[in-house]
């Protein structure tokens, strides 16, 4: 199993580049712009744009993303982690998705 990550701020700093590093034809395959709001205590709002040459990930927020994600800090990092399965997740409400469902379904490849 991968390494777990233990802050939303490590998903974002080293978890996310280094699947794009390790599947750069990932990148292509989704080419969209994604917007992550997470809330709670570590949580905070990113940008992560598969549509730039190796992929971009930005703090703050983005008017282009064509698929926004709305969950807590804890539930999150589960989902990250292997430990909350995303599709039960977006059933109970905890995992939130705006836009494209089609792209949120391809974030498994750059999440998990």
């Amino acid at each position: 199993m991968a390494e777990q990550v233990t802050s939303v701020q490590d998903v974002f700093d080293r978890h996310i580049p280094s699947k794009f590093q390790a599947k750069p034809d990932v990148l292509g395959k989704i080419n969209a712009i994604y917007q992550f709001n997470i809330s709670g205590p570590g949580g905070g709002s990113w940008s992560v744009d598969c549509t730039a040459p190796g992929g971009k990930i930005s703090a703050g927020s983005t008017t282009n993303a064509k698929c926004t994600v709305a969950a807590t800090d804890t539930d999150f990092l589960n989902i990250v982690n292997g430990k909350l399965n995303p599709q039960m997740a977006f059933m109970s409400g905890k995992l939130k998705i705006q836009g494209d469902m089609g792209l949120a379904m391809k974030l498994q490849q750059i999440l998990i």
